[in-house]
């Protein structure tokens, strides 16, 4: 029985018969993943600022999702005359030039915030990750077709591209979602690319092969699960940067249109009052920056946690 277990025969496997030794392989990546999720779990505990990041992030969640039971007020109803009102107990963040109540603006503006940065940084990494794993695996054309493209777009200024695609498509939220994605997907690509070049080499992509397992199996089942850890850091630092992509173009007017209650756009509007009344673009820029900077913390966090040359 033992002669037989080390030399098996593999005749007739079809592309869904298990891998060599695949129970052992279970196993392996099974003990991987746990030992990833531990790496995460002690680099948070280790870290104040992760700690930080990740309690402002579920405060600001918390708050969009429960928004209209923690805002007393309307976020679109004008009330002017108590336009540019000061910070008071009945308007805890003062009003902005049409009179409207600026904390449930800024708590309901937290909504949009994030789902600029979650949506397109989702689109980015599907798209970014497929194109990588089909220029490093396919390599020849296809590698040198897709790479051509990435540095394309990555040797454009991010934000300028934005711009050129949104003055193009016109200012709604699809089209801010498709600029965004658009401009994110490259350092993905390339990423994911760098990996399957050294994976496509490792003994399993070898073994997968000999049996005759399809390519896109190769792909997407064998070398996908190993890129994952690359790919949750560079989601969690693609957030932060199309949030600000998001402010940035609110505030040059070809982002989100009024009277939406976009962080952005409500710096934007209120930039004119900054002498007399700056509370209105000032506590914007605070929800800002706070989120942002929760994000980049959460960010560096999992990338101590899961990038093996620091871990090293």
């Amino acid at each position: 029985m033992t002669q037989e277990k080390k030399k098996p025969d593999y005749s007739g496997l079809k592309d869904t018969d298990p891998i060599i030794s695949y129970e052992q392989s279970e196993e392996a990546e099974l003990a991987e993943l746990n030992s990833v999720w531990d790496n995460i779990v002690n680099t948070f505990k280790k870290s104040p600022l992760a700690l930080i990041g990740t309690t402002i992030i579920l405060i600001i969640v918390l708050g969009a999702v429960f928004a209209p039971l923690i805002c007393p007020y309307d976020p679109y109803v004008q009330d002017l005359p108590n336009a540019l009102a000061k910070p008071s107990t009945e308007h805890l963040l003062g009003t902005d030039s049409f009179g409207r109540d600026l904390f449930t603006r800024i708590v309901y503006g937290a909504r949009i915030s994030l789902i600029i940065g979650l949506i397109p940084s989702m689109i980015a990494i599907v798209i970014g990750a497929v194109m990588g794993l089909m220029a490093g695996f396919l390599g020849k054309t296809a590698d040198f077709i897709i790479m051509r493209i990435a540095d394309i777009v990555l040797s454009f200024p991010s934000l300028l591209l934005a711009m050129v695609i949104m003055y193009t498509l016109g200012a709604s939220l699809l089209n801010l979602f498709i600029a965004l994605s658009v401009i994110n997907w490259g350092v993905t690509a390339r990423t994911v690319r760098a990996q399957t070049l050294q994976l496509r080499e490792k003994e399993f992509v070898e073994a997968a092969r000999s049996v005759g397992v399809k390519k896109s199996t190769i792909m997407f089942r064998h070398i996908l699960p190993n890129c994952i850890p690359s790919l949750i850091v560079i989601f969690t630092l693609d957030i932060p940067d199309a949030i600000m992509s998001e402010a940035s173009l609110s505030f040059l007017g070809v982002g989100a249109k009024p009277p939406a209650a976009s962080w952005g756009l409500m710096v934007s509007e209120n930039k004119d009052n900054l002498t007399r009344a700056p509370w209105v673009a000032i506590f914007p820029g605070i929800a800002i920056m706070l989120l942002v900077l929760a994000f980049n913390f959460v960010g560096d966090a999992m990338r101590d946690a899961l990038d093996p040359t620091l871990r090293q």
